[in-house]
């Protein structure tokens, strides 16, 4: 791959909302990776961070967008088994995950890989960071960012 782009979305001031967000953090800080890969605090930039979306050949993306009825634990999706439900938006003028990739995909510069790792939401109050379940969560969301990353830079 040669370059891999690693969002984290979310709004950090909302609980469990800020779980993409915390989760490329701690993905950052656990390796020495390469120069080629940009960890990305994406927050709630939505349209702005198209460009991160178009310019890489493999991206990879965490967020808290799995269903709250989803079992709680730790969800990865790839490119192909993306979900309908992130079609769903906490607002009316966010832009979501699946209107960026189908932007970049109309741009003709959909990255050839897509992953999306996530988990339900336990916590979304004003102010308490993440919740006990979602921390745990993050450290199985790191490991499994991690095995997918050095898939992609063994190719």
């Amino acid at each position: 791959m040669n370059k891999i782009n690693v969002v984290g979305l979310g709004n950090i001031l909302f609980g469990d909302e800020g779980f993409g967000v915390e989760t490329v953090r701690a993905l950052e800080a656990s390796g020495d990776w390469p120069e080629h890969v940009q960890f990305v605090d994406g927050g709630t930039q939505g349209l702005y961070l198209l460009d991160y979306f178009e310019s890489c050949d493999a991206l990879m993306v965490f967020d808290s967008i799995i269903p709250t009825e989803f079992e709680p634990k730790v969800y990865l999706y790839r490119k192909e088994e993306l979900p309908a439900f992130i079609h769903r938006k906490m607002s009316a003028h966010q832009m979501g995950l699946s209107e960026l990739l189908a932007v970049a995909r109309l741009h003709g510069r959909e990255p050839s890989e897509i992953v999306l790792i996530g988990a339900p939401p336990h916590d979304l109050g004003l102010g308490n960071g993440l919740s006990e379940p979602m921390r745990g969560h993050l450290a199985r969301a790191v490991e499994m960012g991690s095995e997918v990353l050095r898939e992609w830079l063994e190719q």
